[in-house]
């Protein structure tokens, strides 16, 4: 498709889509919990879609009347096989997450997905869930799925030190521990995202977490909950970088969630001399509206325990950085390989198609700035931030066009994304 050119401002007042992380686990804390739980506020992307799909076909009745989805929780016991494999689409976290539920099981379940899910790297999850006394096993021997599952209702508890930042591989080892017989302990390399653990206390459930180290002593029984889901931090990146790249620009982002673990983008933007305010609201300040306006920056360094924090935000930081001045520079992101795509090359390829002077690195990126970008035939690669990060470049070419390939990868996660986005240049008068 040809994506919108040449805008001189953007401005006005969006609601951001629900929280792609928290979505998914609504759905498996619903499931797995005894009782009934209600979710407000759900992405309905193709993802969470998939697990929704997945734990219907696992015995789980799941209604959506539109604005509520009531779960009618079974507990751990109560799944059933599935008739057919499990098709998750898109979603890693899905088939990640999934897992270590299935792990614990009296049956053996198939998992598959698209040609982006087949060359997701699945031995970070099978590794600790086969120590734990399950059988998971990937194509033909390979650690690729299609995933087998066969699980083992006599679960063995584990003491795990994570060689990947990964809160997919973590969850997952939380589900798993949820049904062991003992305590399970997880020792994190570098702190990611807490949804999982959030949403086990929520749901009843006792866990300790003492900085990088997490405790769960199973087995235990969760009770089902209301869950208002909050706008997803990592689909208002694309919108606070326009808002802070394109002149005479002010944007302003209705309910983001604003996780500690997840805000990491946050940080970076005031580092490089964003003008961005944030006011907090709902339950623990984990919410709130922000606003950024058109901003000077600055070239930095971005590595270490922060990347975690913004993994997948770094496509977008990656642009926002072609308009700094100076050189940025993204060390220690060796995940974005492991991604819808390998990331790292995907944002080096496609900016530099457009004009922009990037050089991927191992584990990065280096970024020249202050660069003009033009016109040109580019791809998302079927990762939908790969395709919103390129909309958002196209706003700023002056000359020529941009035309997308693969830019229906956007509904995984933002399905309303360019109507998002007309308003916003509607409103700055374009």
């Amino acid at each position: 498709m040809k994506l919108t050119t040449n805008k001189q401002s953007l401005s006005g007042t969006i609601n951001i889509p629900s929280d792609k992380s928290i979505s998914h686990r609504s759905i498996m804390f619903g499931s797995i919990a005894h009782g009934t739980t209600t979710i407000k506020n759900f992405l309905r992307g193709e993802d969470c879609l998939s697990t929704l799909a997945a734990f219907r076909s696992l015995g789980v009745a799941i209604e959506d009347d539109g604005e509520t989805i009531t779960v009618h929780g079974t507990g751990f016991e109560g799944l059933k096989p599935a008739e057919q494999p499990i098709d998750v689409g898109n979603s890693g976290t899905t088939i990640r997450l999934i897992s270590g539920i299935l792990a614990g099981q009296d049956f053996s379940t198939e998992l598959y997905g698209d040609d982006s899910i087949a060359k997701r790297p699945m031995a970070r999850v099978m590794n600790p869930l086969n120590q734990m006394g399950a059988d998971c096993r990937g194509r033909e021997g390979s650690e690729y799925p299609p995933l087998t599952i066969k699980g083992n209702p006599q679960l063995q508890p584990l003491h795990y030190n994570m060689p990947v930042a990964s809160a997919q591989v973590k969850s997952a080892i939380l589900f798993a521990a949820l049904q062991a017989s003992g305590e399970t302990v997880v020792i994190e390399k570098e702190r990611t995202r807490d949804h999982t653990e959030d949403m086990i206390r929520q749901f009843g459930g006792k866990i300790e977490v003492t900085g990088k180290e997490i405790r769960v002593q199973g087995p235990q029984r969760l009770t089902g909950q209301e869950v208002v889901v909050p706008g997803d931090i990592s689909s208002a990146a694309f919108f606070l970088v326009a808002g802070l790249i394109l002149p005479e620009s002010k944007i302003v982002l209705e309910n983001v969630g604003l996780n500690p673990t997840r805000t990491g983008i946050i940080d970076v933007i005031k580092q490089m001399g964003g003008r961005i305010t944030i006011e907090e609201e709902g339950e623990n300040n984990k919410s709130g509206k922000i606003t950024v306006e058109t901003s000077e920056l600055k070239g930095i360094e971005i590595k270490g325990e922060i990347i975690p924090r913004l993994i997948d935000e770094l496509p977008i930081i990656a642009l926002m950085a072609t308009q700094a001045e100076g050189t940025t520079v993204i060390r220690d992101a060796e995940e974005l390989k492991v991604k819808e795509t390998n990331r790292i090359d995907a944002v080096a390829n496609e900016l530099n198609r457009l004009g922009a002077e990037i050089t991927p690195t191992e584990d990065g990126l280096i970024i020249q700035g202050k660069t003009a970008l033009q016109g040109g035939k580019v791809t998302s690669y079927g990762d939908h931030r790969i395709g919103m990060m390129l909309q958002i470049a196209a706003l700023l070419v002056r000359e020529g066009e941009v035309e997308l390939e693969k830019s229906e990868a956007i509904a995984v996660s933002y399905p309303n994304f360019f109507d998002d986005l007309e308003k916003l240049y509607r409103a700055g008068g374009n």
